[in-house]
């Protein structure tokens, strides 16, 4: 029997409870050994038994783990993904995985150079709402397709409390930074590498001093067109995964519930995990050969972000090919800062 990946956390906010925490602990193939807390002692109330250091440093001294999970601020992840991968830790870092190419660039070096696995989060792919357009998709039914929307909206008017989030001139600020590699990681695992794309963003809240406000383009083969939005002034969203073809259409609102599940405590291993309510299924529009217009509701597969960690798990033990490559991070990279 292959043995578990014991694993650290480099921070216990919120992303350490609700994204790693939970995925960690319950799945057989990782330990979830250690968690620095620089001031506030709450993992052991979650995970009893769990080390709790005081800096970085302490963990990375630890021999016994395998993986570290860099889930601090954007603007710290190469600096601590560095310092993990050349103390001889695997490392799963959180989007983005740094500020540019040249430091995405730099990373995978240093992975291969230490003989390690450097893996990025990007937990959207195992969304159920996205995993519907998906199986959409590759089913063929659209037809050649014409153009592909994903909207990532929100509407928060007041600036974060967490300051570094909100101050101009910090590394990885801004809304391209946050939610941007979410959907240009969506449109890559679907398309692969566009052949160029444009954006336009803005800063609208008051007294906002970094981007709330992202639209790229981006122009693939075949003339397919795919547009990606976020804003964090948006009242009332539209579809956030709608597909035209030249056989139909598909349209779905963003309604995977993982997120506010886990917020809940509600873990993965409860059977109404990642289920969407009934009602939000996704709507299929075909034109048959008469020329008639057929409506088909069509429900979701149960989202599950386990997925990502399997993932890991199989890379690390069995060498499997970890579905994000490093061509798809220098990829998003390529947009996000371009």
């Amino acid at each position: 029997m292959l043995s578990p990946i014991s694993t650290g956390l480099l921070a216990y906010g919120m992303s350490g409870r609700v994204f790693h925490g939970p995925f960690v602990a319950l799945n057989v193939g990782f330990d979830l050994k250690a968690v620095v807390e620089r001031s506030q002692k709450k993992a052991h109330l979650d995970f009893p038994g769990i080390t709790s250091y005081d800096a970085v440093d302490e963990l990375l001294k630890d021999a016994s783990i395998e993986l570290v999970i860099v889930n601090t601020p954007p603007a710290t992840h190469f600096e601590l993904a560095e310092k993990a991968l050349l103390a001889g830790k695997h490392v799963l870092v959180e989007k983005p995985i740094a500020i540019s190419l040249a430091e995405v660039s730099a990373l995978y070096n240093i992975a291969r150079a230490n003989g390690k696995h450097l893996f990025v989060y990007q937990n959207r792919r195992w969304d159920s709402d996205f995993l519907s357009l998906k199986k959409v998709i590759d089913s063929g039914r659209l037809g050649q397709l014409i153009e592909v929307q994903l909207r990532f909206d929100r509407y928060k008017a007041a600036l974060s409390a967490k300051l570094f989030k909100e101050t101009k001139g910090v590394p990885g600020n801004g809304l391209v930074y946050d939610l941007g590699p979410h959907l240009i990681d969506q449109a890559i695992s679907l398309f692969g590498r566009p052949l160029s794309f444009s954006k336009t963003t803005g800063i609208y809240r008051e007294n906002s001093e970094v981007i709330d406000y992202f639209h790229i383009h981006l122009k693939y083969p075949g003339q397919l067109n795919v547009f990606l939005t976020s804003g964090l002034l948006i009242a009332q969203p539209t579809p956030s995964f709608v597909a035209h073809g030249t056989l139909g259409s598909f349209q779905k609102n963003r309604v995977d519930v993982q997120e506010s599940q886990l917020e809940q405590s509600i873990w993965p291993n409860d059977p109404q995990y990642g289920f969407e309510p009934d009602g939000e299924e996704g709507i299929l529009t075909t034109i048959d050969q008469d020329g008639n217009k057929l409506v088909e509701f069509i429900p979701s597969d149960r989202g599950n972000y386990m997925g990502l960690f399997n993932a890991v798990h199989h890379t690390m033990r069995e060498h499997a090919l970890y579905p994000i490559t490093e061509e798809h991070i220098a990829w998003q990279m390529e947009i996000v800062a371009g």
